[in-house]
């Protein structure tokens, strides 16, 4: 393993910098949640606490190892290359945002605030970041892979998810498509549809079946969630799952065609019934949403590629 060339360091905002931002000074943003009768105290630990990590890991760096710093926003637009190592510094969102555009890159992956922050892919502490970098640099590091769903649309759009791709409306009006998958088909009206990868079991997916199930039980359904299914699915596993949001049945509508497995070789295909509105976005991020109208197809697969996360 070739040592890199350079670090680049993600971060996102912290909630007192977007509040900085919104109110252009914090003495402003203080009088603003005074008068709503709340607090700036806690936001500015949280700040702080953010800090101190954002110091453990500059100052674990070497100085022969060039670092520069990217902003959330610019993650999409950075020009990752094969000689970099990555290092988020921010909850699981961050991570996911930023391993779809520096595919095949190792991540080291900082949880800046274990306390609040529940890291399912930000694993490395920032008292632990000097030990798993010098490990990572001198080529002994474990590096996990990370499976990834893939979107491609008839007119040549691609969007890949770590945690999970939406197909459906922008707003909150019904998503029409026709969705294909083992080898039926049908017309659906429903709220959209969300594929889920081994990652995205631990967020949206497990929503998605808790509310199922919670649901049967308080219709008269004797079930209960079965240990197999509460447990967390592997990061590289070798399937996707996917899930129809309330499908609406009507005539000329179907109910049958709305949950099952993506597996390798295979795939699921949807065709744009919406004439405004629809939309393909992934791991809840909006801002780089595939349009998604009528006369438009999508096949959700597997991807080829796959995301790398340094695990110590």
């Amino acid at each position: 393993m070739m040592r890199p060339e350079r670090l680049i360091v993600v971060t996102r905002e912290t909630r007192l910098e977007e509040l900085k931002q919104r109110f252009v000074t914090l003495e402003q943003a203080r009088f603003y949640l005074d008068r709503a009768g709340q607090d700036l105290g806690p936001l500015e630990d949280e700040h702080q606490r953010f800090d101190r990590a954002l110091r453990a890991v500059r100052g674990a760096v070497p100085e022969d190892l060039p670092v520069q710093m990217v902003r959330r926003g610019m993650v999409s637009s950075f020009p990752f290359r094969d000689s970099d190592l990555v290092v988020t510094i921010g909850p699981d969102g961050l991570v996911a945002n930023t391993v779809k555009y520096a595919v095949g890159i190792p991540i080291i992956a900082v949880n800046p605030d274990p306390d609040t922050i529940e890291g399912v892919l930000c694993r490395t502490e920032p008292g632990d970041f000097g030990h798993v970098l010098q490990r990572n640099l001198a080529g002994r590091a474990d590096q996990k892979a990370v499976t990834l769903a893939e979107a491609a649309t008839s007119d040549g759009q691609k969007l890949l998810a770590v945690n999970d791709l939406f197909i459906g409306r922008k707003d909150h009006v019904s998503a029409r498509y026709r969705i294909q998958a083992e080898g039926r088909a049908e017309h659906h009206s429903s709220s959209g549809i969300v594929v889920s990868t081994g990652v995205g079991s631990t967020g949206w997916m497990r929503s998605i079946v808790q509310g199922a199930y919670r649901t049967a039980s308080v219709w008269g359904a004797s079930v209960t969630i079965p240990a197999s299914r509460q447990a967390r699915m592997p990061w590289d596993a070798d399937s996707l799952f996917y899930f129809v949001r309330e499908p609406f049945p009507s005539v000329g509508l179907g109910t049958e065609l709305t949950t099952g497995h993506i597996k390798a070789g295979s795939r699921l295909s949807v065709t744009s019934e919406m004439a405004q509105g629809g939309v393909i976005f992934s791991d809840g991020i909006t801002e780089d949403a595939i349009a998604f109208h009528s006369g438009l197809s999508a096949h959700i697969t597997l991807s080829a590629q796959r995301g790398l996360i340094v695990e110590g």
